[in-house]
């Protein structure tokens, strides 16, 4: 059952977008986003950040928020393990250094890739399982899994503080690994094409850490979307005030806690215009008068 939209006075309560990528605003096969672009446009003109969360690299995310005009947002990368914070986002006593090639201040919310294929080597010798790492795969297999040209392969393979895997054992074998990755300090999530390895904060942590620099910045509270479409976007929609599951093929294991709820119809980024439209549309996006976050 979903809920009216909310009615609140915009004047009060600026506003924050964010986004899984692949699936969600994203084709998950083509990659294509044409049908999100005028309401991308429309919330970049009101100043409303569209920020996304995302299994992506760093790397991948560069010349992707270019494309899709997010290139003066913060980015969630490696399903939480990795923020960028562009110049407006930034604390002076905080980010002093780790800056990205497009001038993002980097913070690594989790634990280090080196560490993290180091435990994957040991539980995989001592419990006797079977999976093989994106780090292992050739730049073909790669290519070949994901539908990635070379170039955008590489990028994806160039890791900060997760691991994706394919699991080759059987399903069984699943919890002792997560049991002993756990005892690590490490989370595994389940993706669409993969399983992913990480340390500390999950998408939906890293959420609740970039709200908290907004509200330490700004000294308000904002009103938040969250839209995805996978098992690793749960915490993401739980994060947030108000939620969209886009319809995809997992949607009937994605069951977030989150009473401010809207499930698509549409599937991809025909979908996400359809939640954005739900929660924020006429009566929402429409009245809100252009903000300026950090002014």
């Amino acid at each position: 059952m979903t809920m009216k939209p909310l009615l609140l006075d915009p004047a009060l309560q600026p506003r924050l977008v964010f986004t899984d990528l692949d699936g969600s605003l994203l084709d998950h096969d083509s990659f294509q986003w044409q049908q999100a672009k005028p309401w991308l446009k429309r919330l970049k003109t009101l100043g409303v950040p569209v920020i996304p969360v995302t299994c992506r690299t760093r790397a991948e995310l560069l010349p992707l928020r270019e494309q899709l005009g997010l290139g003066d947002t913060p980015f969630i990368a490696e399903n939480g393990s990795v923020v960028g914070l562009p110049p407006a986002w930034r604390h002076a006593h905080l980010e002093r250094d780790s800056y990205g090639s497009d001038g993002s201040a980097m913070r690594n919310l989790g634990l280090d890739i080196d560490f993290i294929r180091k435990r994957l080597s040991v539980w995989r010798e001592r419990l006797g399982v079977v999976f093989r790492t994106l780090g292992e795969m050739t730049l073909e297999e790669v290519m070949a899994l994901t539908g990635l040209k070379a170039d955008e392969a590489r990028l994806a393979r160039m890791r900060q503080g997760s691991e994706p895997l394919l699991w080759q054992s059987d399903a069984s074998s699943l919890a002792a690994f997560r049991e002993a990755l756990q005892g690590d300090g490490l989370n595994l999530v389940q993706g669409r094409r993969f399983w992913h390895v990480t340390g500390g904060l999950d998408k939906g942590g890293a959420v609740t850490w970039l709200v908290g620099r907004f509200k330490s910045l700004r000294g308000c509270e904002p009103l938040t979307l969250g839209l995805g479409d996978g098992p690793n976007d749960q915490s993401l929609l739980e994060a947030v005030d108000q939620a969209v599951v886009i319809r995809g093929s997992d949607v009937s294991t994605l069951a977030p806690c989150q009473p401010a709820l809207y499930r698509s119809r549409s599937a991809g980024p025909s979908g996400w215009v359809e939640g954005i439209a739900y929660w924020w549309g006429a009566e929402g996006a429409g009245a809100m008068p252009k903000q300026s976050l950090f002014s």
